[in-house]
């Protein structure tokens, strides 16, 4: 079982794009959706939800307002202003608390009390592409790196139960813990860039995330017509660093199309950018036969 994860160091390059496409192409495999503060893969493969988990993460500072005698010793030490003076006693705000209990310990009368909070809630959903588990996380909340590793190891229980050969991973944006939890121990990590600067540049970030955590990194660069010379640039930085340009997907408006009907594109069209998500697809099997072949290899030493 092998797990590819598509990842990008900004947002609107069109990683869930990417996703939805190898999704529909790849069998025999599990869909897990890991960009849980802004999911929307769900968006284009329009899954059924078949079960509805819970997520807890941190603690938020409950109030007895019967107990509450407006003493203010809590206000004095939250260093977040969560807690203000209201009438005769205090008011906490769930969102500006931090969950670091000082008030509750401090409060002389033990009205204040920490309580396990609620974060998010993740899904097993069934898709016409195959099983799918993926979540949303609160407004506001944290721990999404948290959330993202439940994710995975349930994607990859379903995986390991049904004998499945891959899991397709709609990573997180950016280089930062979402990220970190969404590539760790992944085979193979695709990274989606577009022809500017500001694309090369977060793509060299996420290059050195993936290479930091061991993680295998190849690159798609998306819309590459639309800046010919800037497109050369990023190619010249992959040779320049061995990484594998595995696709130059041109600007098609049928991909806006599929993307606002909610198809994926290899379902919706055909042609050119079609053809190259196939081969994308093409690539990324034989990257990953030549890692296997690679670690059969230095066994053998």
């Amino acid at each position: 079982m092998k797990q590819i994860v598509i990842i990008s160091g900004k947002g609107g390059t069109g990683k869930t794009f990417i996703t939805s496409s190898i999704a529909a192409i790849a069998e025999n495999k599990v869909i897990s959706d890991c960009d849980v503060d802004a999911a929307d893969l769900h968006l284009m493969l329009s899954p059924i939800i078949k079960e509805k988990h819970i997520f807890k993460s941190g603690k938020v500072a409950i109030l007895n307002k019967e107990l509450c005698t407006g003493c203010g010793k809590c206000i004095n030490v939250c260093r977040f202003d969560a807690i203000t003076p209201y009438e005769n006693i205090v008011t906490i705000d769930p969102i500006s608390c931090d969950g670091c209990g000082i008030c509750a310990r401090i409060c002389p009368v033990g009205a204040i009390r920490m309580e396990e909070k609620v974060s998010g809630e993740w899904y097993i959903s069934e898709t016409k592409y195959g099983p799918m588990v993926h979540a949303k996380l609160n407004i506001a909340e944290e721990n999404s790196g948290k959330l993202i590793s439940v994710i995975r190891k349930k994607a990859s229980e379903i995986a390991e139960m049904e004998k499945r050969d891959f899991i397709i991973i709609d990573g997180s944006p950016g280089i930062g813990c979402p990220v970190i939890s969404s590539i760790s121990g992944a085979d193979c990590a695709i990274v989606v860039t577009e022809p500017t600067m500001s694309g090369l540049h977060d793509a060299e970030r996420v290059i050195k995330t993936a290479r930091h955590f061991g993680v295998s990194p190849c690159m798609i660069i998306n819309k590459y017509d639309l800046n010919i010379e800037m497109s050369r640039k990023i190619e010249d930085y992959a040779q320049v660093e061995n990484i594998s340009v595995i696709g130059k997907i041109p600007f098609d408006e049928e991909v806006v199309e599929a993307i606002t009907r909610g198809i994926p594109i290899v379902e919706y069209s055909k042609g050119e950018v079609v053809d190259n998500l196939y081969s994308i697809w093409g690539r990324v099997l034989d990257i990953l036969k030549i890692k296997d072949e690679g670690i059969e290899k230095d066994a053998i030493k």
